[in-house]
């Protein structure tokens, strides 16, 4: 680097204005995705917008409610994202700060003592020292810019981390809930089974039923202990697994589940067109906003291949204590007025250029491949509810037709009009009907929660930022 102060310096100068006028070359801070125009699969609701921040809290199940709100604040996800916000915020006070001079102040306190008619002394003195480095290129409002998209992202981005773990906690409240209804369905199989198995026993023992039966009716009662015993167990771990979530204590969890009623999970209206949806989702805004930080990086990295130009100045006082009189002096200065141009740095700041249109294309991709897999969650989402709705009535009716069938046939085996094997068929059918109808309920509910949160959980742009004690960017430069 060449450094030109004093003469040279306004002539110096005069050539760095001349060349601001070159514009820097960097790429588009915003691209287009490739959104679908329509939705392929049919809407729920016809589409109807509705507010979704606060979806959990609608269905009048006030317990879900204050999973969720547990689950946020205990959840280190979330605080991940909060740091991120706090470090991005940081990041752009830095950045926006840097466009300004800057001041410090220095102070020093000197005696010496020196072979000559002046006698010993004692010398005190303080100066304000300005510099300021001219961003006459715009590589320091690129690095702002850059900042600032960075931390729009990060406050997206602690939005999506509360969705998620909204969506988490709910999903896993209504998989305890499905396995609390297999619990109550095993527990009464179970039932059934044993007292099939005593009547057989007694019916055997009196001579009237062959071993063969009772030894079938044994081994169908210890199966169905055996369901019974496994489907607690399965809850018990889901209890534990939303312990862990919440940071909630079991038995005080236990008692707000034993206490409150299970609801269905809430309807989900997402609006009729790919796009509103798109603009509701933070990780796509996430993404949308890392490029354009990577094309303010762009520009920033071609500004370092410009001349940069620096003012610095000062202004103090000085006070020279000798023999007990005191000499005061003030001191002002301005400059120099320095610039430096680049003159070989074998190929570094290309170098530097070309990696940050590298990062960009990476990000188009990487914000391209977000709206992809945005669309394709809410299809998805949208396919599974369809299917469940459609599938519903049947399985409904399919429960109805076999526990008719299981009690026709109970009846005719107690009757002797039918065999114990006959009776343990139509068992097995009305248990796995039982067990359809709750697993659908629940891959409803999870179809619910999977639509909330692939719609952005009700995130805008203009959401509030995630609470902090850091303080927000107050220069506007």
């Amino acid at each position: 680097m060449n450094k030109l102060t004093h003469g040279g310096a306004p002539l110096a100068l005069a050539m760095a204005l001349a060349l601001s006028g070159c514009a820097l070359t960097a790429p588009p801070a915003k691209v287009e995705a490739a959104a679908p125009a329509q939705w392929q699969a049919p809407l729920p609701h016809n589409g109807s917008l509705t507010d979704l921040s606060g979806w959990w809290r609608g269905q009048g199940d006030a317990l879900l409610a204050q999973l969720v709100d547990a689950a946020q604040a205990a959840s280190p996800t979330l605080g991940q994202a909060r740091a991120r916000v706090a470090q991005s915020r940081a990041e752009r006070v830095a950045a926006g700060a840097a466009l300004v001079p800057g001041v410090d102040f220095g102070a020093s306190v000197q005696r010496m003592s020196q072979q000559s008619a002046i006698p010993t002394g004692t010398t005190i003195q303080g100066a304000l020292q300005a510099s300021w480095e001219i961003d006459v290129f715009g590589g320091g409002r690129a690095a702002r810019d850059a900042a600032q998209a960075r931390l729009d992202g990060a406050n997206a981005g602690w939005h999506e981390a509360r969705v998620s773990v909204a969506a988490e906690t709910a999903n896993q409240y209504y998989a305890l809930r499905a396995c609390e209804q297999l619990q109550l369905v095993a527990a009464q199989d179970a039932g059934s089974r044993a007292h099939t198995a005593r009547l057989v026993e007694l019916s055997s023992k009196a001579g009237f039923t062959a071993p063969a039966d009772a030894a079938l009716a044994r081994a169908s009662a210890a199966d169905g202990r055996n369901r019974a015993n496994a489907q607690r167990a399965a809850c018990d771990n889901a209890v534990k697994a939303l312990v862990a979530l919440t940071a909630i204590a079991e038995p005080e969890l236990r008692q707000k589940l034993a206490a409150s009623p299970a609801v269905p999970a809430p309807a989900v209206a997402i609006a009729a067109l790919p796009a509103q949806v798109l603009a509701q989702r933070p990780d796509v805004y996430s993404a949308e906003r890392d490029v354009a930080a990577a094309s303010f990086d762009v520009g920033g990295a071609q500004a370092q291949r410009w001349p940069r130009v620096s003012l610095a100045g000062s202004i103090g006082a000085a006070n020279f204590r000798t023999g007990g009189e005191n000499t005061q002096l003030d001191t002002w200065t301005v400059g120099p007025l320095a610039v430096q141009i680049p003159v070989f740095d074998a190929g570094r700041r290309r170098a530097n250029v070309d990696a940050a249109r590298a990062r960009y294309d990476a990000a188009v991709l990487q914000y391209q491949g977000s709206v992809r897999n945005a669309v394709r969650e809410v299809e998805q989402a949208i396919v599974t509810l369809n299917s469940t709705s459609e599938r519903a009535n049947d399985a409904q009716a399919a429960l109805q037709g076999y526990r008719a069938a299981f009690a026709a046939a109970e009846d005719r085996q107690k009757n002797g009009l039918a065999s114990l094997l006959d009776l343990e068929d139509a068992r097995r059918l009305r248990l796995a009907a039982e067990n359809t109808v709750v697993s659908l309920q629940q891959e409803r509910s999870a179809a619910w929660i999977a639509l909330y949160r692939a719609a952005g959980g009700g995130w805008n742009a203009a959401a509030a930022a995630p609470p902090s004690s850091a303080p927000a960017p107050t220069n506007t430069q």
